[in-house]
This record gives C-alpha cells, sequence and structure tokens, in this order.
C-alpha cells in the first residue's frame, strides 16, 4: 500500500500523459528512468522462473516498483523544470 500512496502523492503534482515520453530529463530524472528499465527487466526474469515458483505479491510489489521509479522520474524533471519529450 505504500507503494501505491507514494505513486499517488507524486502523481498528483504532474500533468497527465497524453502520449508516450522519451527517457531522459536532468541526471537525476535520466537515472531514474534507467533504474525502471532495469526493475521491469527484473520483473520479466522473475516471470520466467514460472508462475508455480514466483509468489504472486512480489510479483505485484515489482510491477508497482517500476511504476513508482517512472512517477518519480517525471517529478523530478517536472520540479527541475525539464520538459518531457514526447514521443
Amino acid at each position: 500500500q505504500r507503494l501505491e500512496d507514494w505513486i499517488d502523492r507524486f502523481e498528483a503534482e504532474l500533468p497527465p500523459l497524453r502520449r508516450f515520453i522519451l527517457p531522459g530529463g536532468n541526471r537525476a530524472g535520466a537515472l531514474l528512468h534507467f533504474s525502471r528499465t532495469v526493475c521491469r527487466r527484473a520483473e520479466r526474469s522473475i516471470v520466467g522462473l514460472g508462475v508455480e515458483r514466483v509468489d504472486a505479491h512480489l510479483l505485484a510489489y515489482v510491477n508497482r516498483l517500476s511504476d513508482l521509479l517512472f512517477v518519480l522520474a517525471r517529478a523530478v524533471n517536472h520540479r527541475a523544470g525539464q520538459p518531457e519529450v514526447e514521443w
């Protein structure tokens, strides 16, 4: 639930997404975008282990963690005045 609260908190200060955005921005924002890709890679590896060997809570947590990293990247860039580059 804490991840959900953080996502909601930071998302509330952002403009709604209308299109896909390219990762980047300032250093902190870019590193958060990069961290999200690492988290997504971990999620795919967990799925590759097979359903019977994976706790569903773990998979849900890693999925929401990557969502939090995305929102944090947007928030950091937004606070720094970095525009989002739409794709």
